[in-house]
């Protein structure tokens, strides 16, 4: 599963939050400056891959009129042309090695910048990270059901993509995170 811009915040939360639990990690400078430099390197690497998208949209775009001849597939037509340039903007397509390659940039930053000191292997340290991105993701579709059965409960009917609409989810979803130990 794709990690959304949405969800970064969350993910570097709980990666710093799993790596002070662990209690093989002592965060020099707390919890947030571990989150923030796990949300820039998350980030980095969503917009890697959308810049990635927008170049095969544009492509299939300006061949537009070939792709309609030719009675061809678009979707598995981006699909070939992204995995050709994935490795022009650094993007790894495969989900996990890209969590593991995450996971790796992410324990090498917070080493680099003194916010971690461990006395394991980095693999250990790394697997911690890994974990925390995958175990988010995997929980992610569970919490946003829970978020809309929860909205769907309120007597005034929300509608999706009103400001009133996404404050509330926003507030639901940072409530059903603290109700996992995730926030």
């Amino acid at each position: 599963m794709k990690i959304s811009l949405k969800s970064i915040p969350h993910i570097a939360n709980k990666i710093s939050i799993d790596l002070n639990k662990s209690d093989v990690v002592t965060m020099t400078k707390g919890l947030e400056p571990v989150a923030h430099e796990a949300e820039k390197i998350l980030t980095h690497n969503v917009h890697q891959e959308m810049a990635l998208e927008d170049k095969a949209a544009d492509i299939c775009d300006d061949n537009e009129e070939e792709i309609d001849f030719m009675l061809v597939d678009e979707r598995q037509l981006f699909f070939m042309i992204k995995k050709k340039l994935a490795p022009e903007f650094g993007v790894i397509l495969n989900y996990e090695e890209r969590y593991s390659d995450l996971s790796h940039k992410i324990l090498d930053e917070l080493y680099e910048e003194d916010l971690i000191h461990f006395e394991v292997t980095e693999n250990r340290i790394k697997n911690i990270i890994y974990n925390s991105i995958t175990s988010f993701i995997a929980d992610a579709s569970e919490i946003e059901d829970a978020v809309m059965d929860k909205i769907r409960t309120y007597k005034k009917k929300y509608i999706p993509g009103t400001d009133e609409f996404d404050i509330l989810h926003e507030k639901l979803y940072r409530e059903e995170l603290m109700k996992r130990g995730m926030e």
